[in-house]
């Protein structure tokens, strides 16, 4: 090697900044729908002799080992006792059930998730929060996952480590 050669140092890798996926905690069991209105008399009311028969009828089968997500989408009004026969019949098929339509679920279960994490992990960390990705990840989970992290974090950052934007940086203590 001569004079003039440089070595190349990879800045990102020797900057000590840890990346954290969001991802990661994204819900792993298929998500399913079940929208009350298609179970209400055109659309909009509830009988409940009918809307009784009709969970009895159905097959929850289909629903197995899956993430039910049980909302309405329109503007009828449902009695509370009707989304707790819901989860009567799905109790002993589906995976979870959770009240809202997808995104809602995929917020809530994020939320929790986020919330089981030891953040003190974390402690004096340089932290990226991973902007990019395969899934779509909710604004809600980066809000959570930043409030539980500054407690413990020297600074977080959003985006990639080559390329970040900065939330937070701990103030140095004389």
């Amino acid at each position: 090697m001569n004079e003039t050669s440089q070595i190349l140092v990879n800045r990102v890798a020797s900057s000590g900044i840890v990346t954290i996926n969001l991802e990661d905690y994204y819900p792993k069991s298929e998500l399913v729908e079940f929208d009350m209105k298609d179970f209400l008399f055109k659309e909009l009311i509830l009988k409940e002799l009918d809307f009784r028969k009709s969970m009895q009828e159905l097959d929850w089968l289909k629903f197995k080992d899956k993430i039910l997500c049980v909302y309405c989408s329109n503007n009828a009004i449902i009695p509370k006792w009707a989304f707790m026969l819901v989860a009567r019949y799905a109790q002993d098929v589906v995976r979870d059930l959770i009240y809202g339509n997808k995104e809602k679920a995929v917020e809530i279960l994020l939320e929790t998730k986020l919330r089981m994490v030891d953040w003190s992990q974390f402690k004096d960390q340089k932290i990226v929060l991973k902007g990019c990705g395969d899934i779509e990840i909710p604004v809600s989970a980066y809000q959570t996952a930043s409030y539980l992290l500054l407690p413990f974090a020297n600074s977080i950052m959003y985006g990639e480590p080559c390329s970040t934007v900065p939330i937070f940086k701990k103030k140095k203590t004389l």
